[in-house]
């Protein structure tokens, strides 16, 4: 049998507050949204910019951590997979949700105040996986 692989990778910032809630069976989960943006020169010479958001998702320990230190504007490294949920909405209609499931976050900084500066390695980031 052939093994697949579904790995991705993503540095940037963080578009809201990290929202944490609770699974009946009282697992913790945290959502966040992530914004990369890349930048290139076009066939006339002129800068173009884009920007692609990624919905986080984040379990156990790892969601209580990224509740407690992730703010909006921060910027961040996060590894995981990705992974689509369905569900069907109150008018009756499939809708479908694709979201990178974390296994591993690490604070790259960015629009952190000192009174939240917590304690990190000699390059200035924090690492925390799961």
């Amino acid at each position: 049998m052939a093994r697949g692989l579904n790995k991705v990778m993503v540095i940037g910032n963080l578009g809201r507050d990290p929202e944490m809630r609770y699974m009946p069976s009282g697992k913790p989960v945290t959502s966040f949204s992530i914004a990369t943006t890349r930048s290139w020169t076009n066939s006339e010479g002129e800068r173009r910019e884009e920007t692609e958001w990624f919905n986080v998702v984040a379990w156990g320990n790892l969601a209580e951590i990224c509740k407690q230190r992730l703010r909006k504007g921060q910027q961040v490294y996060i590894e995981g997979r990705l992974q689509t949920r369905s569900w069907e909405d109150r008018e009756g209609r499939k809708r479908f949700r694709t979201e990178l499931v974390a296994n591993e976050m690490i604070l790259l900084g960015g629009r952190r105040s000192a009174s939240e500066a917590v304690e990190s390695t000699d390059e200035g980031m924090e690492e925390f996986s799961f």
